[in-house]
């Protein structure tokens, strides 16, 4: 009971603007679920293979991370709410046409303009949350905001395979797709009602406040700017990683298993609420271990379980060894999220949450040609057992680096957080 009477307490003590912007993720993140597990099968209904897969992720990624600091940049000068009302509709139309699009070079180039758009609603929701709370909310905060997103990801993944199995009761397995990918767009673009209705106060600045050049900017943030790296290098490594097996695990599950659709979506469904689940936990890991040991106690469990995944040959223990290492290697998530916003002052906020994304994207970018075709010259069995083992090794990697540089890092001695939030 305390337990539950805690979150309830910190959910209630959320300003409007916080739980609209859950409200609108969850429409957000609902829609790119049913997208996502089902857009891979697209492609390959439409007679492509999986070089374009391929393709088609790592330019979303290449897109995220060429724009992620511009979108930063620009969200922090025209506000967070221009920003995801911009990204929202854009991303919108364009997932709509992804669904209808069948040439080769339009599916590419589709993708490339998904991840140049969702970056102006991505790069903004954090910080949004930061500006709209108090220090001592922020774990429990993005804990919850990780888990809705994840919750409402999971209804996504659901629907995409169920109402496609559904719909290939009367149509083709091609129009079926076409249709589920349609009402995926549709639904996030629900998304913008909630997001017409924050309310952002921003600071005007006049034309007599004395600017500061960007040289002095530059040396007043150095603890700042050096925090923002030292995050980067282990999102990088961690990024790498996770692109070579998380976008491509509904083909894992369907090549190596011949799965259906709607076991697909519900396997990697239950991995998403697990997820939700771990996140909830995750504040009472911090308070036992500290926000560091936290992080990498979950990431290293993790390993085990993405190894038992490589190398079974039975679905059951695949997506049991799924479900744990999708749950513990992203329960951190948010204690990370928590850490990096507590040790950079509001100025650099926006940058820090930028440079984070991108270089995790560009870690999805790099590596999504090289396990496409790592799996088409090793096959379904040891092409996946190749990848997943060196994900492994690079989560560990991160985790040892994590470790390493921030146990001996301590928060800022001033920060003016403490007036972020009403």
């Amino acid at each position: 009971m305390p337990f539950f009477q805690e979150w309830s307490n910190q959910f209630k003590s959320y300003n409007k603007n916080i739980k609209l912007a859950l409200l609108a993720n969850i429409f957000a993140q609902v829609g790119l679920g049913i997208f996502m597990v089902i857009y891979n099968f697209y492609i390959r209904e439409l007679g492509y293979n999986e070089q374009v897969n391929g393709q088609v992720i790592s330019m979303t990624s290449l897109a995220t991370a060429i724009i992620l600091v511009p979108a930063g940049l620009l969200s922090d000068r025209f506000g967070r709410k221009k920003s995801m009302l911009f990204g929202a509709f854009l991303t919108g139309i364009v997932l709509l046409f992804r669904g209808l699009i069948e040439v080769q070079s339009l599916l590419v180039t589709l993708a490339f303009l998904t991840g140049l758009t969702s970056a102006f609603m991505q790069v903004s929701g954090i910080p949004w949350l930061a500006e709209n709370s108090k220090p001592f909310q922020r774990v429990h905060l993005f804990s919850i905001y990780s888990a809705v997103m994840t919750a409402a990801n999971v209804i996504g993944n659901l629907l995409g395979g169920t109402l496609t199995d559904f719909f290939s009761l009367f149509f083709s397995e091609l129009i079926s797709i076409r249709f589920t990918l349609l009402i995926g767009g549709a639904i996030f673009l629900i998304a913008l009602i909630p997001i017409f209705k924050f309310q952002e106060k921003r600071e005007i600045q006049t034309e007599k406040k004395e600017k500061i050049p960007l040289k002095e900017k530059i040396k007043d943030q150095r603890d700042g700017f050096k925090i923002i790296i030292l995050f980067a290098v282990a999102q990088l490594i961690i990024g790498v990683g996770a692109g070579l097996v998380i976008p491509y695990l509904n083909l894992y599950f369907a090549d190596r298993f011949h799965a259906s659709n709607s076991i697909i979506g519900f396997i990697i469904s239950l991995g998403q609420a697990a997820t939700a689940v771990a996140m909830i936990i995750g504040p009472l890991m911090v308070k036992r271990f500290g926000e560091v040991k936290a992080v990498v106690i979950l990431q290293l469990a993790s390993l085990p379980f993405l190894l038992l995944t490589a190398y079974t040959e039975s679905l059951l223990l695949a997506a049991i060894g799924f479900l744990f290492r999708q749950a513990l290697m992203n329960a951190g998530n948010p204690i990370q999220t928590s850490l990096m916003m507590s040790k950079v002052s509001d100025s650099v906020k926006g940058l820090a949450n930028s440079v984070n994304q991108m270089v995790f994207s560009l870690g999805w970018a790099i590596m999504g040609p090289i396990s496409t075709g790592i799996v088409m010259a090793h096959g379904a069995y040891w092409g996946y057992a190749i990848v997943f083992s060196i994900t492994a090794s690079l989560y560990l990697v991160g985790s040892i680096y994590f470790f390493a540089v921030f146990r001996s890092i301590h928060k800022p001695k001033a920060s003016s957080t403490a007036n972020a939030a009403q």
